[in-house]
């Protein structure tokens, strides 16, 4: 007969955390650590980015001084304007500058969760990271002043436009954040196939819904609202999506 000794061991040695295993109370400390050292990261990016305000300002007023060349001063109607619209560039561009170590704190949060095997990943998913989403935002600025010339058109001959700086800055910041976060898109579905969560054979069998789902939700969520930005959004995401499934095969998931 087994003693009870050997049956109390065995017990304890069952409830024997995995080492990469975390209680929910040292995940919360880790999600706060994770978010400290982000936040200081882009904290400094932010101070770079006060630094270089006028460089960065001339670098976001550009594509529309394409549009209206020697035409294309930004209007402060507030006496506020100034301080304001300086904060938020540089708070952006402190996001912008501190994207990798951003990323890299996010991925070393889900690395307790995934086998030895797949933490080789790090190096690549960080770069790509970073790659795709500064791909975005020069999609975005680059399309910018396409969707400008169509937003000034729509309108017709009558109407004279006259752009506020903060309303500009925040316009295409926006834009540029909102399309780098989207060109995200095949990481996370990488990553999922990674973990087991989707199989790239059922990404291809739902490919058409999911093209449909994609124009709709660009449809919905892009911040100008016309057929320029939404096809230089929508169309590189179903790449993406296409992408997603030919990694998925070839990393035998």
């Amino acid at each position: 007969m087994v003693s009870d000794e050997s049956v109390a061991t065995e017990e304890v040695a069952s409830r024997r955390r995995h080492p990469d295993e975390m209680t929910l109370i040292e995940h919360l400390r880790e999600l706060r650590r994770r978010l400290i050292i982000s936040l200081i990261a882009i904290g400094v990016g932010a101070i770079v980015a006060f630094s270089f305000y006028n460089y960065i300002l001339a670098f976001l007023r550009h594509p529309y001084c394409e549009v209206r060349p020697g035409h294309c001063q930004l209007l402060a109607l507030s006496i506020t304007d100034g301080l304001s619209l300086r904060t938020k560039v540089a708070f952006y561009g402190g996001l912008f500058g501190a994207s990798p170590v951003v990323f890299w704190q996010l991925w070393r949060f889900i690395t307790p969760g995934l086998y030895p095997h797949e933490k080789r990943y790090a190096v690549p998913f960080l770069v790509t990271s970073v790659m795709l989403f500064t791909g975005g935002a020069a999609v975005a600025y680059l399309v910018f002043p396409r969707a400008l010339e169509f937003l000034r058109a729509i309108g017709g001959p009558s109407l004279t436009y006259f752009y506020t700086a903060p309303n500009y800055l925040s316009f295409i910041l926006l834009l540029m954040v909102v399309f780098g976060v989207a060109f995200e898109f095949p990481v996370v579905l990488v990553g999922l196939e990674l973990a087991g969560v989707v199989k790239p054979a059922a990404l291809a069998k739902r490919r058409r819904w999911a093209i449909f789902i994609i124009f709709a939700l660009v449809a919905i969520f892009i911040p100008t609202g016309d057929p320029i930005s939404m096809l230089a959004m929508a169309i590189p995401l179903v790449l993406f999506y296409e992408g997603a499934i030919i990694i998925g095969r070839a990393l035998g998931k």
